[in-house]
């Protein structure tokens, strides 16, 4: 117990430093985008891989030329959430791989450049939440893995998960417990936050809007009130205070319509569904150290269900949410890693420092 004691005292003290050289300030950024960050991203390799039912997979991969022993046991996957792809994540690799870990990133299928699998492409859409994870897998075991060896032996990546790319990881340590070193779950999409709707009411809207849709068009539906994808201003977003790096993820999606994604389907909701209740059935077996990131003015995701998630993994596996909590930061906006400085520091620095702490 004294050990998770000090880390928590560590990452307590990380949270009250203003500022983390190691990594981009929204100062360096405009420049370093454009000359820094885009030099590195010319050295990824970008490619792909079937998928489950033989749907395209596509990622990216940051790998050291040369092998030392500040990068050979430092393997990176990260999990992005709905909506994003690679493209969005330069400045985030771009920061980590500094710090010598081979990045490897994920673009989930119907989303990103993978393929998308109905006529619209821009429906948010899943057969089987069960997909994500098995795509992920595939990832791991055929991409990330053959990287990630010293002396012949397979070094355990660590993981890192955004939103519902934190309920695919979720899942996938559940299906495989033995794979990941640590993980960082970032604004996880552990529940839903239904701005007011009780669930009692908010899940049988859902089921019966999927009965209606079953029997009555072969084609899945938006959920209520979703379209397809439209530009959003600043002014009034709930996913990031910094004005630069939402400038700069809007322009990538007006420049690139082949990342652009809508809403959800009422598919993908009743899917997301299964699987968050799958997660918390079984959550004994992750038994891999996890630290949960909380945005402490998140209102995408629900705050209550990773306090929950928290307290209850905790208490089976006391290596992971130390204290039973998640690491909130306060203020924060959903996009943690995109966050303005102040927040986007302290995400950061709690992230690297859980890995470091479980080498």
């Amino acid at each position: 117990m004294l050990k998770y004691a000090l880390i928590i005292f560590a990452l307590v003290g990380f949270m009250t430093q203003a500022n983390d050289s190691r990594f981009t300030t929204e100062s360096q950024l405009a420049n370093r985008y454009t000359d820094e960050i885009a030099d590195f991203w010319q050295q990824g390799e970008f490619a792909h891989f079937s998928g489950v039912k033989n749907i395209r997979i596509n990622y990216a991969a940051f790998i050291h030329k040369e092998t030392h022993s500040n990068s050979a046991n430092k393997c990176l996957v990260i999990s992005p959430g709905r909506s994003e792809g690679y493209l969005k994540y330069k400045e985030l690799s771009f920061d980590l791989f500094n710090l010598g870990y081979h990045i490897f990133l994920i673009d989930h299928r119907g989303q990103g450049l993978s393929e998308r699998t109905l006529a619209n492409p821009h429906k948010g859409y899943v057969e089987s939440f069960q997909y994500y994870v098995d795509d992920l897998a595939t990832l791991i075991e055929s991409i990330v893995s053959p990287h990630c060896t010293v002396e012949g032996k397979i070094q355990k990546p660590y993981l890192l998960a955004h939103s519902m790319g934190g309920a695919i990881a979720a899942r996938y340590m559940q299906d495989y417990p033995n794979k990941i070193q640590a993980a960082v779950l970032s604004s996880p999409m552990l529940g839903f936050n239904g701005g007011g709707i009780p669930e009692f009411i908010a899940e049988p809207l859902i089921n019966t809007t999927a009965q209606l849709n079953q029997l009555l068009d072969d084609t899945p539906w938006y959920f209520l009130g979703h379209k397809d994808y439209t530009h959003t201003e600043f002014a009034g977003n709930l996913l990031m205070h910094s004005r630069l790096r939402f400038q700069q993820f809007s322009q990538l999606y007006k420049e690139n319509s082949a990342i652009q994604l809508g809403g959800v389907t009422v598919k993908w909701l009743t899917e997301s569904i299964a699987a968050l209740k799958t997660i918390f059935a079984n959550i004994n077996k992750i038994t891999t150290p996890s630290l949960v990131l909380q945005a402490g003015a998140d209102q995408i995701v629900s705050n209550q269900a990773q306090n929950n998630f928290c307290q209850q993994l905790h208490q089976l596996h006391s290596q992971s949410c130390p204290h039973g909590k998640p690491l909130a930061i306060k203020d924060a906006y959903h996009e943690l890693f995109f966050e303005a400085d102040i927040y986007r520091q302290q995400a950061l620095t709690a992230t690297v420092a859980w890995f470091e702490q479980h080498p």
